[in-house]
């Protein structure tokens, strides 16, 4: 089942992209693709930090959190986007894609005063 995302501003480099769909990838639990709703060639790869790293503590302030909608921490999707670009899966724990799953809204935060690696390979924890 697809779910509709509204990002708060859009992402880097993606100049007035707010609207994505969220997709499940079939046979892959947790492991998501983030699609343009308005440029259809637009996509990423996105994991569930909850089902994929359960070292990741990332911590958030009420102006981050406030970009969602401020959900109870229980509430809370923590995404990361996941890179292959170096012939390697890599997620950025730097700058988390933040979801509230009752409303859709989200936003990508940076992770400041944190350390959080920008390319983490999958499978090690930061």
């Amino acid at each position: 089942m697809s779910t509709r995302l509204a990002f708060a501003a859009p992402l880097p480099g993606l100049t007035n992209l707010t609207e994505f769909t969220l997709e499940p990838v079939q046979d892959a639990v947790g492991l998501y693709s983030l699609d343009s709703a308005t440029s259809p060639d637009i996509r990423f790869f996105v994991l569930d930090a909850a089902t994929h790293l359960p070292d990741y503590t990332p911590r958030f302030s009420a102006e981050q959190l406030a970009l969602v909608g401020s959900p109870a921490k229980q509430q809370l999707s923590v995404l990361t986007m996941v890179n292959t670009s170096d012939r390697e899966a890599t997620v950025n724990l730097l700058a988390p894609v933040l979801v509230n799953p009752e409303t859709g809204a989200c936003a990508q935060v940076i992770l400041e005063g944190q350390d959080w690696p920008l390319r983490s390979p999958l499978g090690a924890t930061a």
